[in-house]
């Protein structure tokens, strides 16, 4: 059983990864975050403790709402990665607050950004969700 679900560790990782990834970049770094940005955070943060606590109780079924988050995650860093890098969204995104949106703090290799670091990890959060849903509803 312990190996069965080992997926769901390491969704647990990658989502204290992503999370204190973020503090290192608002907190170390000194980047401001802009709206998008906290939204992103707003589904990020609560997946580390929804996993940790299903991982530890055993409640494997809370997969389930992991997918819901992790999708709406996607969703909304796909969209943010989009203003950032076609100018088409960009030229068209609506005001964002004080940080534009459409700013990058980091750009490495040309494509990677902080919604770009964001939407791979809830991508993978995601995927492993669905995973362990399956795994689990097999029974």
């Amino acid at each position: 059983m312990q190996n069965k679900y080992m997926l769901w560790n390491f969704a647990w990782i990658v989502s204290i990864i992503a999370m204190l990834g973020s503090l290192y970049f608002s907190e170390i770094r000194h980047f401001v975050p802009c709206e998008l940005c906290w939204f992103q955070r707003i589904l990020m943060y609560p997946l580390t403790l929804i996993i940790g606590v299903s991982i530890f109780r055993k409640e494997y079924q809370l997969s389930l709402y992991t997918a819901i988050l992790s999708g709406i995650g996607i969703l909304t860093s796909l969209y943010h990665y989009s203003i950032q890098k076609i100018p088409f969204f960009s030229s068209h995104a609506p005001s964002c607050g004080q940080i534009s949106c459409t700013g990058e703090y980091i750009n490495w290799l040309g494509f990677i950004t902080i919604p770009f670091l964001a939407l791979i990890a809830f991508v993978l959060i995601f995927l492993s969700s669905i995973i362990v849903y399956r795994e689990f509803n097999k029974k």
